[in-house]
């Protein structure tokens, strides 16, 4: 007999319309699949067998993180096929730091009302993400929440586990002084900070729709760019340079997230000038009248991912991430004494 309950219809929960979105996203998950992936989706459960020839001591890596109020913008744009990866990069961003690489992703999508089609949109930019780090999208839920959200709205969150060698890992317990800090260019605000910038920009429906001459694009389009994912050009860095430390450049910007890669008495000292500042953080700046300060503790400002390397090796780094396809800048180097970040 077929699934189907009407008195759960009548509740706001349409089962058959969670079997449809599932039969629209299987193409997509189709094209994350990777070799380890033992099961495909609709079990209660993501089978993976991971390959651990050729680790001394393999080390399971686990990261998860949601999209937050970025998810406002493709409400308001009626554009759901980038948001996915965000979700994706998030996670994957944060894993690589300490050297591990994306096995596979999970996803959560809690929607007022499950309307298949764009389920099936959000999750097509979910394995589009998985695609561009290398993870396989092995399984998820979509829960219908009638009741609890607005029947146009929805969120997205996800995890991902990836592995390291231990005595591989990246723990910034290598660093000295004289090391060299590296910057990949970011793509834009990413996924962080969009409180503030739904405030700055007073974001609605008349607002996102507005054109500066700063942007190429309208604001809502520029602000809905996807984070970049830096999985794999780091991965092939990896392999022929010692990465000392890594530190993903998310909410709290550089004040927060550079100390989480120093070990205790080094600094990370940082020429200003050296940070390719992205035209949407002058803007944000201006228009809000937003401190330097709070703007470098709250955004990436054009660096999405910092890395420490040897001073020898900082030419090499350069090359094999520009070969890579990452125009990496060099912002400053590790000092003695103190703590956090100095801009000099």
């Amino acid at each position: 007999m077929e699934s189907f309950s009407e008195s759960y219809k009548a509740a706001g929960v349409d089962v058959t319309a969670g079997y449809k979105a599932v039969e629209l996203m299987k193409k997509h998950v189709a094209r994350t699949k990777i070799d380890g992936v033992v099961s495909g989706i609709g079990g209660f459960g993501g089978l993976f067998a991971p390959d651990f020839k050729g680790m001394e001591e393999p080390v399971l890596v686990s990261g998860t993180d949601g999209v937050g109020t970025k998810i406002k913008l493709a409400f308001l744009l009626d554009k759901h096929d980038t948001i996915g990866i965000d979700s994706v990069a998030m996670c994957v961003n944060d894993v690589i730091c300490c050297g591990a690489k994306p096995l596979f992703f999970l996803d959560y999508i809690a929607i007022g009302k499950n309307i298949p089609e764009k389920v099936a949109e959000i999750v097509s930019g979910i394995a589009e993400g998985c695609v561009q780090s290398g993870c396989a999208l092995i399984g998820g839920e979509t829960a219908e929440h009638p009741g609890l959200m607005p029947v146009d709205e929805y969120d997205v969150a996800g995890f991902c586990v990836g592995i390291a060698d231990k005595p591989k890992m990246i723990d910034g317990s290598k660093l000295k002084a004289g090391d060299v800090l590296v910057g990949l260019r970011s793509s834009g605000v990413h996924s962080n900070g969009f409180s503030l910038v739904r405030k700055i920009f007073d974001i609605n429906e008349e607002t996102i729709n507005k054109t500066y001459p700063e942007l190429d694009k309208p604001l809502g389009e520029a602000l809905l760019t996807p984070t970049k994912i830096y999985v794999k050009p780091l991965l092939a860095l990896m392999e022929q340079v010692e990465v000392k430390a890594v530190s993903h450049i998310t909410g709290g910007g550089f004040y927060e997230n550079i100390p989480r890669m120093l070990r205790e008495g080094l600094t990370a000292e940082i020429k200003k000038d050296s940070i390719p500042v992205l035209p949407i953080f002058e803007l944000m700046q201006r228009v809000g009248n937003i401190s330097e300060h709070d703007m470098f503790n709250t955004f990436n400002m054009g660096v999405g991912m910092i890395l420490a390397v040897d001073k020898a090796d900082e030419e090499k780094t350069l090359r094999v991430l520009a070969e890579n396809g990452e125009d990496a800048v060099v912002l400053g180097k590790i000092t003695e004494g103190g703590e956090g970040v100095v801009f000099c």
